[in-house]
């Protein structure tokens, strides 16, 4: 009886299992059962000394939503309102950190979400007297610059586009589509408006006058904010740059929307003269898994246009301070 030499059959039973583990690798998923969301954790960035500088993102979409870590767990980010809040807080409680620096990359979001996290800021400093700088990186535009006024100071990168002060009314219109499909839809209200803003027919006049006036009062709501932020500037020219159009750093410095020019380690060096520092730490908050090499590594954002919330909400009309080009 012929065997099959032993020293042939090694080299395939290994591959056979190089395979066997490549596809194990492959296949395992790890499903998390339970929020296992962990309490913030300090880490140094950089400096020294007893005085702490903690850098706070506003990244992303603005939004008060939680988000998914992933399609196959359950395990929630916090909301950048939340976090921030959060974040706020620890900070008030520890004696040692003098200043906060918002570094902000964001193109804006919802309003009642950005209004959320300027309320924060503004309260935080009322509260404690602590200086705070906003550092502007690739966007500070909407939303995100409405956050920015609860600043003390404003810099902006020397490549930040910003500005965009206004509001938009997401509103999808998908008639077309269900004519298309055969599809009709009845409505059955108490009043004329009560399904105004129904994606399923066009706007009416008097709906669409409706909805102006509740786009004014936010503009209005805006203006006021960027008022009290810019008290160099008067309500008459605020208006006048806040038609909806982006500003280079440059331009934004000539027409007054922000206090200079400068990086990351330039808003450092400003909230420590802010907080008559001569040495400080820079820090930032972290959850326990999140790797911070450096105060220009940021959370994951997993949707940082926020379109799964735009999308999200596409049977109801979305007021948003957002650049959305």
């Amino acid at each position: 009886m012929n065997q099959f030499p032993v020293r042939k059959m090694v080299p395939q039973v290994m591959i056979f299992g190089l395979c066997i583990a490549v596809l194990a690798g492959c296949a395992y998923v790890n499903v998390s059962l339970k929020d296992e969301r962990k309490p913030l954790r300090e880490r140094t960035i950089s400096g020294e000394g007893f005085s702490k500088i903690l850098v706070t993102d506003v990244s992303g979409f603005i939004s008060s939503e939680d988000q998914s870590e992933g399609l196959l767990s359950n395990t929630k980010m916090s909301s950048l309102v939340s976090r921030v809040k959060e974040e706020l807080e620890k900070a008030e409680n520890d004696k040692r950190i003098k200043a906060i620096i918002l570094r902000i990359n964001s193109p804006g979001g919802m309003v009642t979400a950005s209004d959320m996290i300027y309320h924060e800021i503004i309260s935080f400093r009322a509260r404690t007297g602590r200086p705070v700088v906003a550092s502007m990186m690739d966007l500070g535009t909407s939303g995100a610059y409405y956050i920015a006024q609860a600043a003390d100071r404003t810099i902006a990168h020397p490549t930040t586009v910003t500005g965009s002060i206004g509001v938009i009314m997401v509103r999808p219109d998908i008639e077309g589509l269900m004519t298309k499909l055969g599809i009709r839809t009845t409505e059955i209200k108490s009043g004329e408006l009560k399904a105004m803003g129904s994606p399923f027919k066009p706007l009416s006049p008097e709906e669409q006058r409706v909805f102006q006036g509740v786009i004014d009062e936010m503009y209005s709501r805006f203006l006021k904010v960027v008022v009290d932020g810019r008290k160099e500037l008067s309500p008459e020219k605020i208006r006048t740059l806040a038609d909806g159009r982006i500003y280079t750093a440059q331009q934004a410095l000539e027409s007054g929307l922000i206090d200079g020019i400068g990086y990351l380690s330039d808003a450092v060096e400003l909230a420590k003269q802010l907080a008559g520092l001569d040495h400080a730490r820079v820090i930032m908050y972290h959850r326990p898994g999140d790797f911070q090499g450096s105060f220009y590594a940021g959370p994951l954002i997993l949707d940082p246009l926020g379109v799964a919330s735009i999308l999200g909400g596409l049977n109801t009309p979305q007021f948003l301070y957002l650049w959305m080009p």
